[in-house]
């Protein structure tokens, strides 16, 4: 009894000194980081042994905290230590060991505390990322899933997991080789209590209750591996078992987009991950978004169920109104929109009677707009190139990638950026040419009575009906408008060669040029010098003055 009373004694104090941070200032004077490992391989040696489930959790516990230290890693990076801390996390386990296990008193609370401090290490540590990948964690983990259902509370052998698919990508090859996505899958149906009807269509509850707050965790870690899983093979062409793999799972995914969670929060974050994952699966397997059969209270589009597109909708939107982290959590869900949107015409169309609805008032320049158009526009120009390009790809495509109906929605302005990536400032490809532009319909674009009349007074560059000016010119005999065209060709020719501006032109192709070699001994050119050095000779005759 002494000897347990005095091991929880030592661990307390230590574990209470370590959160308090006074073990630095109590031992400022010695080697502060041989004294943690000297105490993390004093604990190891511990719970090595048959210990009782009150020592074990301090043990573990004190663990814990110093693996947030990557200066006592030391002895936790070994082989034996990481060997003991994944039994006593019951990873490698089979059913009977771990139904053993799970009958010891307060078991679940130690196995939690153990994969904590495997989920430190391992994020702390590129050795034991290499020691863990070595010992084929991933695959006992695996075979553990396929072989019998895991009890609930496996949020951190699930955060574990991740950690080890997205630090090792030797892990990712071999959780895919594994057959890791349909264990994964079926840990999600199994989570959320999905249920099939026919072919990908998800039995609906009619009175569906909330997921709890633990569960959505547990939801997203897998999301999270997936994508890991998903993302690293995204560019290769599916074969045709594959793409049956990814189809069933966007079908489950399609379940999480359109779920009710306990906390907005929590939905939002769940929705997010599920966004990224449908983000990385083949393009072609995203079709059973749009397969399911629609009701009365569906959103639909002839005769399409857009209930899933309507729910991404309003998730772009909510992100669009936060304005956090744009490049991070509005990328994935506008690239989503945008592939989709290239390749089913239901989708495109009703995206655009949502985000570019026909024009009516055009007194309001499109970036001021409060609507979805004018937040999406305000993004074509913002700083991170790529939350510009995304958004202006987005509109684009909901244009039928027409380069008039884009100035129409957006103003030449704010189009110009993607117009002159893709060399279509000339306007002469009045429609795409892209891989997908086929596709796309001939209809023409519905016009509504008030953009009709005031079509003719619209200023394309600003995209709005500007305010009648009046004439600088007005009064002034041709030879003044001839001078002072030509005093302004000299002042941009001076600063072009001052290298201050860098005049510049659209070439026959359609992209940009300078302007200013051409030119280069031009009669214009030569006037203006002849000129500069007369007022050089007239400054010069002024300063003995």
């Amino acid at each position: 009894m002494s000897i347990w009373f005095s091991s929880v004694l030592f661990c307390s104090l230590a574990s209470i000194l370590l959160h308090l941070d006074l073990l630095s200032v109590l031992l400022s004077n010695f080697s502060l980081f041989i004294l943690l490992q000297h105490l993390a391989a004093a604990l190891l040696s511990f719970i090595s042994n048959q210990l009782q489930p009150a020592v074990l959790q301090v043990c573990l516990h004190t663990l814990r905290i110093l693996s947030r230290d990557r200066r006592a890693l030391g002895p936790l990076v070994s082989d034996k230590a990481l060997f003991i801390l994944a039994q006593l996390g019951g990873i490698g386990l089979d059913s009977q060991m771990e139904a053993e296990a799970a009958s010891v008193p307060d078991g679940e609370v130690s196995r939690k505390e153990a994969i904590k401090v495997l989920c430190n290490v391992v994020y702390n540590s590129p050795r034991a990322q290499e020691r863990a990948s070595a010992l084929r964690w991933l695959e006992a983990d695996n075979n553990q899933k396929k072989t019998h259902e895991p009890p609930s509370g496996q949020f951190y052998r699930l955060r574990l997991l991740f950690l080890l698919t997205a630090l090792r990508p030797e892990l990712r090859m071999q959780l895919n080789q594994d057959r890791g996505v349909p264990v994964l899958t079926r840990a999600l149906e199994r989570l959320l209590a999905v249920r099939f009807t026919d072919g990908y269509e998800v039995l609906a509850d009619a009175l569906p209750s909330p997921v709890s707050k633990e569960t959505s965790q547990e939801v997203i870690e897998i999301l999270k591996t997936l994508f890991n899983v998903a993302h690293a093979f995204h560019r290769e062409e599916p074969d045709e078992e594959e793409a049956a793999l990814y189809r069933h799972l966007a079908a489950v995914l399609r379940h999480c987009l359109l779920l009710s969670c306990e906390g907005d929060d929590v939905r939002e974050e769940l929705q997010g991950h599920t966004v990224n994952l449908l983000s990385a699966l083949p393009l072609t397997c995203l079709d059973v978004l749009l397969s399911v059969r629609p009701d009365q209270t569906s959103h639909q589009w002839g005769g399409v169920n857009m209930d899933c597109v309507h729910s991404l909708l309003l998730f772009m939107d909510r992100r669009l109104t936060r304005g956090q982290k744009l490049k991070e959590k509005l990328i994935p869900v506008l690239n989503l929109l945008t592939e989709s949107s290239r390749v089913h015409r239901e989708t495109r169309h009703f995206l655009r009677q949502k985000i570019l609805p026909p024009l009516r008032d055009v007194g309001v320049r499109p970036e001021q707009d409060n609507s979805l158009r004018g937040q999406l526009v305000r993004l074509m120009t913002h700083v991170d190139t790529d939350v510009k390009h995304c958004a202006a790809e987005l509109l684009f495509v909901l244009c039928k990638e027409n380069v008039s109906r884009f100035v129409k929605y957006t103003g030449y302005g704010n189009a110009a950026g993607l117009l002159a990536a893709r060399g279509l400032l000339n306007g002469r490809r009045a429609s795409g040419d892209g891989l997908y532009a086929a596709r796309y319909s001939s209809d023409s674009d519905s016009d509504t009575e008030e953009y009709r009349e005031a079509r003719a007074r619209i200023n394309l560059v600003t995209g709005r009906v500007e305010a009648e000016q009046p004439d600088p010119m007005e009064g002034m005999t041709e030879e003044e408008k001839e001078q002072e065209a030509r005093y302004l060709i000299s002042m941009i020719n001076r600063l072009s060669r001052e290298q201050i501006i860098q005049p510049m032109g659209v070439t026959a192709e359609g992209r940009l040029a300078p302007l200013w070699a051409p030119m280069r001994g031009s009669p214009l050119e030569e006037e203006e010098e002849e000129e500069e050095e007369e007022d050089w000779e007239l400054e010069g005759r002024k300063d003995p003055q």
